[in-house]
């Protein structure tokens, strides 16, 4: 006889509401369609569904469908608070527990995500301009000579030091990145936050809470920066996000029973 799966809740996002019973739809978890409806404490609800409850693994259609729900609650709510994915409790009471004792933080979070998205900058060189840059610098031209002149084992010294040149070339462009570019859109934003780049090209990794009725505004700001740097960097612009660089609540997540 098969033994029967558990229904857990999983958790999406907080909104701040007065309004009960409110549905975003549907959302398709591994066995098929769930409807997402709220859990209540005071002017807080949980966006959630009921679902087997199991761990989620974080693949890209789990992490798709969790991002597509808060998407559907953002475009109806202006107040909405991302909770990571994969969050299941065992019960509805277990969920409202949990809004009682996030509330003190929520209350603290509501007035400054109001009428707030957050959208990402993502600054890459091209590898043309950063082979052009590189090679303007005398110390690296002249140690490439050396390293290239020496064998692999009689040259690995210099290839150490060749390294730690190019590290403090991408360090200083980063910096200027950060000053010509990051600094030029931060006024614009409620706050911003430069992230650690991701990858030897990557120059500035960034997010900036914006109001919504600044978003055109900030837009048209990164066209123009877009613009200045086209021949020298790629730009991944996204959004709009919650506000998710800028919050942070961690959860207990329950292990099935």
């Amino acid at each position: 006889m098969a033994m029967e799966t558990k229904t857990g809740v999983y958790v999406f996002c907080g909104i701040q509401t007065d309004q009960t019973d409110l549905s975003f739809g549907s959302v398709e978890f591994d066995d098929g369609k769930h409807e997402t409806y709220t859990i209540h404490y005071k002017d807080a609800a949980m966006i959630v569904a009921d679902v087997p409850m199991k761990i989620y693994h974080p693949k890209k259609d789990n992490l798709m469908m969790h991002q597509n729900v808060i998407s559907n609650v953002m475009g109806r709510m202006d107040t909405v608070i991302p909770i990571s994915f994969g969050n299941v409790f065992n019960s509805k009471d277990d969920v409202v527990a949990l809004t009682k004792s996030l509330y003190p933080q929520l209350q603290k979070l509501f007035p400054q995500v109001k009428g707030k998205i957050e959208v990402g900058l993502k600054v890459v060189g091209k590898k043309d301009w950063l082979e052009k840059e590189i090679n303007k610098n005398k110390q690296v031209a002249k140690q490439k000579k050396v390293v290239h002149g020496k064998s692999e084992a009689a040259g690995y010294f210099d290839r150490i030091q060749l390294g730690e040149m190019a590290k403090k070339f991408f360090q200083k462009l980063q910096d200027d990145i950060l000053r010509e570019i990051h600094d030029e859109l931060t006024p614009l934003a409620e706050a911003a936050q430069a992230n650690d780049p991701i990858g030897e090209k990557m120059l500035l990794n960034a997010a900036y809470l914006i109001d919504r009725s600044q978003e055109d505004a900030f837009d048209k700001k990164v066209n123009e920066i877009h613009d200045k740097w086209l021949d020298k960097v790629d730009f991944k612009y996204t959004g709009p996000w919650p506000a998710y660089n800028f919050i942070n609540i961690k959860l207990t997540v329950e292990e099935p029973s």
